[in-house]
């Protein structure tokens, strides 16, 4: 059997894929999950889970009536596009430092927006609708308005990737940005409010959730879809400036069809049909790998990536990982490696080697080759990349 079942007494079993990996922390969280009376059928662990805040990293909760806000997390919407172009390897000879620099220059990284107001993206339709978000962000707009477009820090990225057959393909990794990190954390604080009022005896007080019907999980499902579709246009936004830098170093700017376009989320909730019952499915870290669904799966930043496409693993609620999953922490990884580790890690690969992405060397995160293993029952591979360009937030 690919997965396990967690030897553990919760009112839903647990399911992991992740080889037998967990340690007491992670089993702790997975059973804080599980015990929650709305939760349905059983929690499903990915291959790449790790220690989250309330739920794991890495895990997919199917819930009837009830939505956790900080199950779905801060960054709402964080997922992954990549193209699949027609050009080749032997194009970017001698190009790639260039490329970096421009990227650099256009998309904005970090805690950084577009500083010109032409680059601002200002005739998306659901710009209307944002007079009904949460009254805790209306005077965000602007600021939203200015990071449409960028990529934002951490673990997000950009890179330009070779397959097996040295096709190139662009992918790159972001989300809702400021504006979805602030409309988590108002409902977060609204849930754990109304669980104090109601003295609900939470195993952790961040699956404090909302009741399907209540005034305040039509709010949360709102601006949860609200941000989810902002996070999808972000990073179309940058996908498009993307492909034309580019386009201009390869072939003199001329615009070019992609081959494949794939677009995930991997941090969000949406209503599904599991086992013939309509439920809400939150992926913490997760992708929907339903049956001919193409998803992304990046390694760290001198490891492999793929794209794959579903199984429709019923078992998984139609899911896989979403990257190879931390091994350690940030604060550990800098303490652990040191700049020499990161040049020798990132060997072959145009991307900045200084201490401000120490956190992100390849040995702090799990072997994608293992991840990749531990989920043949939920999706094939269809491509298999290696970065030769990366730009991190």
């Amino acid at each position: 059997m690919p997965y396990e079942k967690l030897e553990i007494t919760t009112a839903a079993p647990v399911l992991s894929w992740a080889n037998h990996s967990l340690g007491p922390e992670e089993t702790k969280m997975a059973k804080n999950v599980a015990s929650l009376p709305f939760v349905f059928k059983h929690v499903a662990l990915m291959p790449d889970v790790h220690l989250g805040k309330g739920a794991l990293v890495g895990s997919v909760i199917a819930t009837k009536e009830a939505i956790i806000p900080a199950a779905v997390g801060v960054d709402i919407g964080c997922g992954m596009s990549a193209i699949k172009t027609a050009f080749t390897a032997e194009q970017l000879e001698g190009k790639l430092k260039k490329i970096r620099l421009d990227i650099e220059a256009a998309i904005p990284t970090g805690f950084n927006e577009n500083k010109d107001i032409e680059k601002s993206v200002s005739n998306w339709q659901h710009w209307d609708d944002f007079k009904d978000l949460h009254r805790g962000v209306q005077d965000l707009q602007s600021k939203a308005m200015k990071q449409m477009g960028s990529l934002g820090g951490g673990n997000h990225f950009i890179e330009v990737c070779l397959d097996t057959e040295n096709q190139v393909w662009l992918m790159l990794h972001s989300g809702s940005r400021n504006i979805g990190n602030k409309l988590a954390q108002c409902h977060i604080h609204t849930a754990r409010e109304l669980a104090k009022m109601a003295a609900n005896k939470l195993p952790d007080p961040d699956l404090a959730h909302f009741v399907a019907g209540t005034p305040e999980f039509k709010a949360y499902w709102h601006d949860l879809q609200w941000s989810q579709n902002y996070a999808r246009v972000n990073r179309d936004v940058m996908m498009a400036r993307f492909k034309h830098i580019v386009e201009k170093h390869l072939v003199g700017g001329k615009a070019t069809k992609p081959l494949l376009q794939v677009n995930c989320h991997h941090n969000y909730a949406e209503k599904e049909v599991h086992f013939d019952e309509d439920v809400y499915v939150t992926r913490k870290g997760a992708v929907r790998a339903q049956i001919e669904d193409y998803g992304i799966i990046p390694g760290s930043m001198g490891a492999k990536s793929f794209i794959v496409k579903g199984k429709g693993n019923a078992h998984s609620f139609c899911s896989c990982s979403h990257g190879a999953g931390r091994l350690m922490s940030r604060n550990k990884a800098k303490n652990v490696y040191t700049l020499d580790d990161l040049i020798e890690q990132t060997n072959g690969v145009e991307c900045r080697k200084d201490e401000g992405v120490l956190d992100e060397i390849p040995g702090a995160y799990k072997p994608i080759e293992q991840v990749m293993a531990n989920q043949a029952d939920l999706v094939e591979v269809v491509a298999t990349l290696k970065q030769v360009l990366c730009v991190k937030g």
